[in-house]
């Protein structure tokens, strides 16, 4: 299912939610080369991405793993190390990981935006974020495999609309038809299918290599913006959307 829209007008210009979409875009194209390099891109996925095994040691140093062809990513103690649960969430592997993460980021992000306030929401994007950053390493601590995404971050949104806005109907695109879903069935949905991807991974005994999505990471960013929506919410910012909700008919 892909997010198209949502019925739930924003009563400000989500200025931050436009901003980290910017630092997304210029990130994936400065530093990553828009994909264009393969040896550019393999560079920053492994000079700024999320390496568990770089963070807890559980890989000596020169440990490689293979990334592409003739291109390898190998552990190291860089200083940088310990920023990456930071970089790593402005960092995307194509094309079609950014615009998948920048669709979901634009229906949901806005409307949570809307109740925060910019700061606040730029900080809780942040911490959700680095909650899943440490969700990925405790469930496998060892992985020199680089993490690289906002969807971890992006989770947190999600977590953070289901608690405010669980009535609104959100519409999606599946397979060739429009459908539209109460967000809390929508989202609910989506963090079920996380968790039941993600069950094999805990099964495994000290895996060699993990590799593919980091479900565990999405998981725990989705849990933090449910835990923590309350906190960074702007209650007069929320009273001021519920009114003018309530006179367009509008469900929250």
């Amino acid at each position: 299912m892909i997010p198209i829209s949502d019925e739930n007008p924003t009563l400000r210009t989500p200025v931050m939610t436009y901003l980290l979409l910017a630092l997304m875009l210029a990130t994936w194209v400065v530093v990553e080369g828009a994909g264009t390099n393969a040896t550019q891109l393999a560079a920053a996925v492994c000079n700024y991405g999320l390496v568990p095994a770089e963070l807890t040691h559980g890989r000596p140093v020169g440990f490689s793993i293979p990334i592409g062809p003739n291109l390898a990513c190998q552990i190291d103690d860089s200083a940088i190390n310990v920023l990456t649960p930071l970089l790593s969430m402005f960092l995307h592997g194509s094309w079609g990981h950014l615009l998948g993460n920048a669709i979901y980021f634009w229906v949901f992000g806005n409307n949570v935006e809307d109740s925060m306030g910019r700061f606040r929401f730029l900080v809780f994007y942040l911490v959700c974020g680095l909650a899943a950053a440490a969700t990925h390493v405790m469930v496998d601590p060892r992985s020199p495999v680089p993490t690289v995404g906002a969807s971890g971050a992006i989770s947190g949104i999600l977590g953070a609309y289901l608690v405010l806005y669980p009535r609104v109907r959100v519409r999606y695109f599946v397979f060739l038809f429009f459908v539209r879903f109460p967000a809390w069935v929508a989202l609910l949905w989506w963090f079920a299918t996380q968790v039941l991807t993600g069950l094999p991974q805990l099964n495994q005994v000290d895996p060699e290599v993990s590799g593919g999505v980091a479900v565990w990471a999405h998981v725990g960013g989705f849990v933090a913006g449910v835990l923590l929506v309350k906190l960074f919410e702007n209650r007069s910012l929320v009273s001021r959307r519920t009114m003018v909700s309530d006179a367009r008919g509008v469900w929250q």
